[in-house]
């Protein structure tokens, strides 16, 4: 739908969220001249931040609330729904049946976003069950860094449509993709499982260079089974046209990711080495973002693209490398893993340090704990006898600590627990903050656990 064509209609917004999802679509609705009804299950109460993120549109009568729960007349009456693509199996929803059966538009925001993109060709998707996040962020950072003027956005990267340079410029546009935006823009979100085979002679929408990561099992009380789910990711590379480039995971010179005739397929093997952070799967990674940036930019060289990935410092919260600190001749590497809210993603981090060329888990300093969700944590405090630190925090500090069998040392908060690390450690060690927890008991989110040790580690050592 093209922005000119939202002057005088009337849109409902279907979920503001907590963390003000709906604010940005909203606000560029009632900047193109729409009308806006905005609707969320939650109360008023509890969206308070997010509503006031647009009290100035809701005061000057651009923008109505409707909260605490949908009307289906809301859904009807209309002219366009913008659909928070989250909402699992969109086809059940009454509401979004509601305004399908009145035959009234229904779209998201990445659904508005790239019909405002103004240059195809410039725009690289990627999309996959692991490692889409970091790979896009590559992609993003290479093209920065060898000169290139990039935009990132989509699933992680926030929305565009408020950025009039990605709209109505000249960048390149890299787009993070999860399985249900992709299923919206393939036109799939009416469709259950069982009625797949309706569908695939509609236009979907594709970029011009598609990348996928892999696949796995995932999603899946969304998408219903995992054929709805591998037939979203197919969306990607549906309407992919000749000239077109797939860069695909190994195993696809078998039909598991089809494509269109004339579309170029290229399968990265191997990876590369010398990244910044660790973990075999970042090499993966950062060798299909080198492929993938390549082949946006023919310019591009792969001694620079590999020189580019090479700074790559990580994703926020995700094994990112947060600062270095001056020891003696050497360095101590601080890691930010705060979305580790599991035992395995701890376990996970803990064992990318214990691969090939890095330091091993005799020189890590480990920091864990945090709201009890009932795992268990017996897992890591075992860690304790084999870490150089196990430094616990929050309300499950106590049980790592006595599992470890007197291998931790209770520190309770982050600060605490990152300053006795820092005390401790050795040149060439590392200190991690890999939780294995959820972060409620002491934090609002597990952004902000991490940005206090971003803080404290800076404070100490140097950016990066």
């Amino acid at each position: 739908m093209d922005a000119a064509s939202l002057e005088g209609k009337h849109v409902t917004v279907m979920g503001l969220g907590r963390f003000g999802g709906g604010a940005g679509v909203t606000r560029w609705l009632v900047e193109h001249g729409a009308t806006v009804l905005l609707t969320d299950i939650e109360t008023e109460e509890k969206l308070a931040a997010s509503v006031s993120q647009i009290s100035d549109l809701v005061k000057n009568g651009s923008v109505a609330l409707r909260l605490g729960g949908h009307n289906v007349s809301d859904f009807t009456t209309c002219e366009l729904v913008v659909a928070n693509p989250a909402v699992p199996r969109p086809w059940e929803n009454r509401f979004l049946r509601a305004a399908w059966a009145a035959n009234r538009t229904v779209t998201t925001e990445i659904g508005l976003t790239v019909a405002q993109l103004p240059d195809r060709a410039r725009v690289i998707g990627v999309t996959g069950s692991a490692g889409k996040s970091t790979t896009s962020a590559m992609i993003h950072h290479i093209l920065r860094e060898c000169g290139f003027d990039s935009v990132f956005g989509g699933n992680i990267g926030g929305s565009l449509l408020a950025d009039a340079h990605a709209t109505r410029g000249n960048p390149f546009v890299v787009l993070e993709l999860s399985s249900a935006m992709l299923c919206w823009l393939g036109g799939l979100a009416q469709l259950a499982p069982a009625d797949l085979d309706r569908t695939g002679s509609e236009p979907g929408w594709s970029p011009h260079i598609a990348v996928v990561t892999n696949l796995s099992p995932n999603h899946l009380d969304w998408h219903g089974d995992l054929g709805h789910y591998r037939r979203s990711k197919q969306e990607l590379l549906r309407s992919q046209v000749a000239g077109d480039i797939a860069v695909l995971p190994p195993g696809s010179e078998t039909s598991e990711w089809a494509s269109n005739a004339g579309v170029q397929r290229i399968v990265p093997r191997g990876e590369t080495a010398g990244l910044s952070i660790p973990g075999k799967h970042n090499r993966q990674n950062a060798c299909v973002a080198v492929e993938a940036a390549m082949a946006l930019e023919s310019r591009l060289t792969r001694e620079a693209s590999e020189r580019a990935v090479r700074t790559f410092a990580g994703l926020p919260h995700r094994l990112q490398l947060a600062a270095t600190i001056k020891r003696g001749s050497g360095t101590i590497r601080c890691f930010n893993d705060s979305k580790s809210t599991t035992p395995e993603a701890c376990l996970l981090a803990v064992g990318a340090f214990e691969e090939s060329g890095e330091v091993g888990a005799a020189c890590v300093h480990l920091i864990a704990g945090g709201y009890d969700k009932g795992s268990d944590l017996s897992g890591i405090g075992a860690l304790g006898s084999r870490l150089a630190g196990l430094y616990t925090i929050g309300k499950t500090g106590n049980a790592i600590a006595a599992a470890s069998g007197g291998k931790a040392t209770e520190c309770g908060t982050v600060e605490r627990a990152t300053a006795a690390a820092i005390d401790a450690a050795k040149p060439g060690d590392v200190i991690l903050l890999s939780p294995a927890c959820a972060s409620w008991d002491q934090f609002e989110n597990y952004e902000k656990r991490g940005e206090l040790f971003v803080r404290e580690v800076r404070s100490r050592g140097e950016l990066t």
